[in-house]
């Protein structure tokens, strides 16, 4: 497979005359189709400005949402997919970090406020068809073509900017590591402003003549029913594998339907070995576990043919090299931050030359902030994080720092402290300790509006769902947050002050 563009769009057209490629919302797509769709709006966007603009695109689980984005790759733009959870807040840093120039699609949901809050926010594209002539399709596999945000310690996701050669040269290789081919399907569940959802969900599978079923959302009997009806593949995070675990243990019946699968893999978190022996006991199904970053596309993975260990991401995938940078923390002995280096690395933060600068060695290797080990055979096993300040939560990656600013925002709080606490179905939960001005102290109800302050101006997913309200945060004798200290407090289970929806909130002394 080509390491750029000209991959996909070949693998589009020779899908011309299949029936469907994409099935979303009842529409069957081809090739064909795609090809068209995306060719008007490439030629609308070339008209539109030049080459190296930023695109919009609200990640809709559509065929028309995959049009945009390949439209935009074939103008010479860079598509800058938007999650459909996102608030105002967090549009608006995008907004005004990479300077679109363009929003193509059917709008964001909170769009009209982003629009009332920043008058520079660009107008939606209009593609008409163009029938007097085809876009200039790219064909330098250096061309940046996509901006994928991801969380940082900072509080403020950072664009990690991606070159068609580390798009598609890298979905390229993990399709043939896990033998995608026409005769595959899809059971698509994942978001599509997400690398796991979008760059192999769709770029991967498409580029290898997959068929692709998008559903509107996750649900366990829904995934039964694609796979009843023919799916072959599932890529999905651990808490969708908890909730199929779940679903499983109320209709035993559907374990046969999933048997027939080809494949399953996860990712953008740790899976819990107790849920890939359940559900191997359950289907039959070793589960695939990788590895990857928005920054450096999918680098590690489980063999596809060969022993799938339960509790490790694999080895290193061709194009890939890795190495261990010792941690210098005695109990963590043996292991150390993994560094990763090749094909799938992003080209850099957009207009933030010196974080680029900070995530990489001198010699190219980019810095993953995760600690891990090798096993003796050489397989990577992920044991946590180098800072407490990046929780990964039900396959989203989060900054504490983001949730803990806008909970500092609210004149109630004097000072807040977010951190993860372990959680069988997200692998981590969001949790939030505040302490509160003077005045704010006996309010009713309190810990349940900080709540839902975070919930109005952040995506649900980065919603706190416990809450201490205390006399002082623990800290050191430099005075840094303790959140060590916070996450016993909630082991610990401190008592009821309120709750909101699945969300505990307390009041305890330091």
């Amino acid at each position: 497979m080509a390491c750029g563009l000209t991959s996909l769009l070949a693998a589009l057209d020779r899908a011309r005359a299949r029936p469907v490629l994409i099935e979303a919302s009842g529409e069957a797509v081809t090739g064909g189709d795609l090809l068209r769709r995306s060719a008007n709006i490439a030629c609308a966007l070339e008209r539109r400005g030049p080459k190296g603009s930023r695109a919009l695109v609200p990640a809709w689980p559509t065929a028309e949402t995959v049009a945009a984005l390949v439209g935009a790759m074939r103008a010479g733009w860079i598509a800058v997919p938007l999650g459909l959870r996102y608030r105002a807040r967090e549009i608006l840093h995008v907004v005004r970090d990479c300077r679109p120039a363009a929003t193509v699609g059917p709008p964001h949901p909170a769009w009209p406020e982003v629009v009332a809050a920043e008058p520079a926010a660009p107008a939606p594209l209009e593609p008409a068809e163009d029938r007097t002539k085809a876009p200039v399709d790219p064909q330098d596999p250096a061309t940046p073509c996509l901006v994928v945000y991801t969380s940082g310690t900072t509080g403020r996701s950072k664009g990690a900017v991606h070159t068609q050669r580390s798009v598609f040269g890298a979905m390229g290789v993990l399709a043939r590591a896990w033998g995608f081919g026409p005769d595959d399907v899809l059971a698509h569940t994942l978001p599509l402003h997400h690398v796991h959802g979008l760059c192999i969900g769709i770029f991967a599978t498409l580029a290898s003549g997959v068929t692709v079923r998008l559903a509107e959302r996750f649900d366990p009997a829904a995934v039964v029913a694609a796979f009843e009806a023919g799916a072959t593949l599932y890529c999905g995070v651990p808490t969708q594998y908890v909730r199929l675990l779940e679903h499983l243990e109320a209709h035993p019946d559907a374990a046969r339907v999933l048997a027939r699968a080809r494949l399953f893999t996860s990712g953008s978190a740790a899976l819990p070995v107790r849920v890939f022996e359940a559900f191997e006991n359950r289907t039959g199904h070793r589960i695939l576990e990788r590895y990857g970053m928005t920054e450096t596309m999918i680098t590690l993975s489980n063999p596809l043919d060969g022993p799938r260990v339960p509790g490790t991401v694999g080895y290193p995938l061709p194009g890939f090299e890795i190495r261990v940078e010792p941690s210098t923390d005695p109990e963590m002995a043996g292991a150390g931050e993994l560094l990763v280096r090749g094909l799938g690395l992003f080209a850099e933060y957009y207009g933030a030359p010196e974080a680029t600068a900070d995530a990489f060695t001198g010699d190219g290797f980019f810095r993953t902030g995760d600690l891990v080990r090798r096993d003796p055979d050489g397989r990577v096993r992920i044991v946590g994080r180098i800072s407490a300040d990046i929780i990964k939560t039900g396959g989203f990656k989060v900054a504490a720092p983001e949730i803990e600013a806008v909970l500092l925002d609210d004149p109630r709080v004097a000072e807040a402290a977010v951190f993860g606490v372990p959680d069988d179905a997200y692998g981590e939960a969001i949790a939030a300790a505040v302490v509160l001005r003077p005045d704010a102290f006996g309010l009713e109800g309190i810990g349940d509006a900080l709540v839902a302050r975070c919930a109005e101006q952040l995506a649900g997913y980065k919603k706190p769902r416990h809450l201490l309200v205390l006399d002082g945060l623990p800290r050191n004798a430099m005075g840094k947050v303790q959140k060590h200290v916070l996450r016993d407090l909630v082991a610990r289970g401190a008592p009821a002050e309120g709750t909101s929806d699945d969300t505990q909130a307390s009041r305890a002394g330091r």
